[in-house]
């Protein structure tokens, strides 16, 4: 508003109960609920039972700055339920690198998938997610964060591939 850029009236509507909401460096007591809130949340939409953070791992996540704030928190809560699918637990190990690194996680960082071509990781991860999802091509592009489309154009890639390999041999 001072800048000229927001309506003086529209911020008057807006600011009937103003809220200040510290960031999540300064309020780090909050993050074993919040995660508990992210990990029900994932569960409720896929419809799948109710994974656990280990205690380490909210240790971890309570010494990092968070720049991101709580948005980073849910994207770090929502990759890691993806790549532990089969755990049923969210480990410190696997969300360790990402937060050494301070900035987005990285699929190779994974453990078991440091060194591994981008395109294999990428399908390792689509695949189980979809099996996760018992096939639901919707709720396993919704988790990847990726069209419906998308996802049915690789896989109809890997099955035109795999078929390729069946007639070459």
């Amino acid at each position: 508003m001072r800048e000229g850029r927001f309506r003086q009236d529209l911020f008057y509507r807006l600011n009937v109960v103003p809220m200040e909401l510290p960031p999540l460096r300064e309020r780090l007591e909050d993050i074993p609920e919040l995660c508990r809130h992210f990990l029900h949340g994932i569960a409720k939409r896929d419809s799948s039972t109710f994974r656990h953070i280990e205690p380490e791992a909210v240790r971890l996540l309570q010494k990092y700055p968070w720049p991101g704030n709580v948005r980073e928190l849910q994207n770090i809560i929502e990759r890691a339920t993806i790549l532990e699918s089969e755990a049923g637990l969210v480990r410190a190990a696997t969300i360790e690198p990402w937060l050494k690194l301070g900035t987005e996680p990285s699929l190779a960082h994974a453990e078991g998938l440091a060194g591994r071509p981008l395109a294999d990781i990428e399908k390792q991860v689509i695949l189980s997610t979809l099996e996760r999802f018992k096939g639901h091509r919707i709720k396993t592009a919704t988790a990847l964060g990726i069209g419906v489309r998308t996802l049915g154009m690789k896989l109809k890639k890997w099955r035109d591939e795999k078929s390729l390999e069946t007639v070459e041999a």
